[in-house]
């Protein structure tokens, strides 16, 4: 890869989204973090390797919720981190978070954040805000570089003004559409797990997302990542459908609207960063 091709833009990928798993990389080729690691650390590598990422830093993983399909790999891929990279690599979360992780999922250098903290890592402005969802303490996250953000906001039950602000702040939104209602109404999840998707602290509709994007469209949004689909109860085009129906309707339609993947990565976003 040539890393030179990256050197003035925020560079996103989704490398896997959904409920087997979810991992996203934003950095700009010379730093960078994962939000999540819930495919394999093997998957992880040829990814990032598939879609021209190979040679890439990861300098942190941000962790939203202990769930294992957000943290499955965290151990693994600590391990191999290190080994790759010649140092510790930090897995940073929420004290509620690391309480929870699974036993076998624990990694080495865990550093605890509270939600709504900010720092910096190296030149990367970290970022992390809370998220109703059926855990702990679950956070989500927004990396910054030269004055651009991108973010990942999934597993989430319903809206939150702090979620409306920060959404609005994105130039590349990773965001969740996991279902749609009809679907998961008509479909052979047992009542209990539809009551709980469906709650306040379970994940967003397709309408629900939809609503969000509305009320959050801010002027630097260049790249909307549809993310965290439904196998079961939702398809792509029903969650593109719902997205680009609002753009269209604010006039929006420069947006690029992708769908992430579960088995695969999205080729990388970009927007220019405006300062270095």
């Amino acid at each position: 890869m040539n890393l030179s091709l990256f050197q003035r833009d925020v560079v996103c990928t989704t490398l896997g989204s959904g409920s087997r798993g979810n991992c996203t990389y934003i950095g700009d080729g010379f730093a960078g973090v994962l939000v999540d690691c819930g495919i394999s650390a093997k998957q992880v590598f040829q990814r990032m390797a598939a879609v021209g990422l190979g040679e890439a830093t990861i300098d942190a993983v941000l962790i939203t919720h202990e769930h294992s399909d957000h943290v499955g790999a965290a151990r693994i891929l600590a391990n191999k981190l290190a080994k790759r990279q010649g140092a510790p690599v930090p897995f940073f979360m929420t004290e509620g978070t690391r309480d929870g992780l699974p036993e076998r999922c624990v990694p080495d250098g865990i550093e605890t954040v509270t939600a709504g903290d900010a720092f910096r890592l190296r030149h990367l402005d970290l970022e992390c805000f809370p998220v109703p969802h059926d855990t702990r303490d679950p956070i989500a996250w927004r990396v910054g570089i030269g004055g651009q953000w991108a973010g990942v906001i999934t597993d989430l039950g319903r809206p939150t003004a702090l979620i409306r602000e920060k959404l609005r702040s994105l130039s590349i939104a990773v965001l969740e559409f996991n279902h749609d209602e009809q679907a998961l109404f008509d479909g052979a999840y047992p009542w209990h797990l539809k009551q709980r998707i469906r709650s306040n602290h379970g994940h967003l509709s397709n309408a629900q997302a939809a609503e969000l994007l509305s009320a959050s469209l801010g002027e630097s949004l260049q790249h909307l990542v549809l993310a965290h689909l439904s196998g079961e109860n939702n398809s792509p085009e029903m969650a593109r459908r719902a997205a680009t129906d609002v753009l269209l309707g604010r006039g929006a339609d420069h947006i690029m609207v992708s769908v992430a993947k579960q088995g695969e990565a999205l080729q990388p976003l970009r927007v220019r960063a405006d300062r270095w």
